[in-house]
């Protein structure tokens, strides 16, 4: 690979690191604060040192299935390797987290092949802009996007989504407020297929508190997928909103009830000191965090990597 594109990707990889450690600053104060003055004021590694490690993380939204790993991990290793100061801990804390926060199947396919992107989530969790960042990027990378405005249940939802599609230069098809959400869907398939499209991405209406409509709405919507595009690789995205923590895990978990969901878009970490939840979300449900979303740009909608996540959270 040539020298220069190695040094652009360098700098590239330092400025998103950069924006993510501004990003995650709120989580950063509410976890590692709290962590490092355990491993400084601990004497000993013992039963106290480690409830408050457990206290520390539970509170940091890191959730109990995953603290539960996370400690059960640092307990052995504590013991395999004979360790007696509780500072020298802080690494092999840092190791734990990011095992759990691995996946392996996490991928971006849909961003190569012809590909439908479902995209769910209740309102107010930036679900919309969400979908108007990844037309923005997919476009940039010079795809060709449909979207398609099957949030036909929310007032003023389809408005939302046609100025993110003029600004960022896709085509967009819409349903009048009220009308058939599978309508709209048949007639974006077919607007993909005639322009020749890579991605159509469809906003879908969230109602959770009536969860049977919602999942006969989406077994309708599978069903013209399946049939009108039945060669198209299939993305399904749930959105949920960090800044309310343990909500945005039972979100998570509730539509993962009603629709085979195939990753987690978070959005509003720079807002919250509940970051945490990531961890909790992935080491919980088994499905990959792809997306989180750290600031106002285009740009602050980042892929999600555990080792970035780590290092922007914990270098010092």
């Amino acid at each position: 690979m040539d020298e220069e594109v190695i040094e652009e990707e360098k700098e590239e990889r330092k400025g998103l690191l950069k924006r993510l450690a501004s990003g995650l600053s709120k989580t950063r104060a509410n976890i590692v604060s709290g962590m490092d003055s355990i491993f400084r004021g601990s004497a000993m590694i013992d039963d106290e040192f480690y409830e408050d490690l457990e206290e520390v993380l539970i509170m940091g939204d890191i959730g109990v299935h995953a603290t539960d790993e996370i400690l059960e991990e640092l307990k052995d290793k504590v013991k395999e390797q004979g360790i007696k100061d509780p500072g020298e801990c802080r690494q092999l804390l840092i190791d734990s987290i990011r095992d759990q926060m691995q996946s392996e199947d996490i991928d971006y396919r849909f961003e190569d092949e012809r590909s439908v992107v479902l995209v769910i989530g209740v309102n107010g969790v930036g679900k919309t802009t969400t979908i108007g960042k990844l037309a923005s990027k997919l476009k940039q990378n010079g795809k060709r996007v449909v979207l398609g405005a099957a949030d036909t249940f929310r007032a003023a939802a389809g408005e939302q989504l046609t100025e993110w599609a003029h600004r960022a230069g896709v085509d967009i098809i819409g349903g009048q407020e009220g009308a058939d959400p599978a309508a709209v869907v048949y007639d974006a398939v077919q607007a993909a297929k005639a322009r020749g499209a890579d991605v159509l991405m469809v906003d879908t209406a969230g109602r959770l508190h009536n969860k049977k409509n919602l999942m006969e709405e989406l077994k309708k919507i599978n069903r013209i997928l399946e049939r009108e595009f039945p060669d198209a690789y299939r993305e399904t995205l749930v959105v949920v909103d960090a800044t309310t923590g343990q909500n945005a895990l039972n979100q998570a978990k509730e539509f993962s009830e009603v629709a085979e969901i195939t990753g987690i878009v978070l959005t509003k970490m720079d807002g919250t000191a509940k970051g945490g939840i990531a961890v909790a979300i992935q080491s919980e449900l088994g499905i990959p965090v792809k997306y989180i979303g750290v600031g106002e740009s285009i740009e602050d909608l980042q892929k999600f990597d555990a080792d970035q996540f780590v290092e922007a959270l914990f270098e010092e």
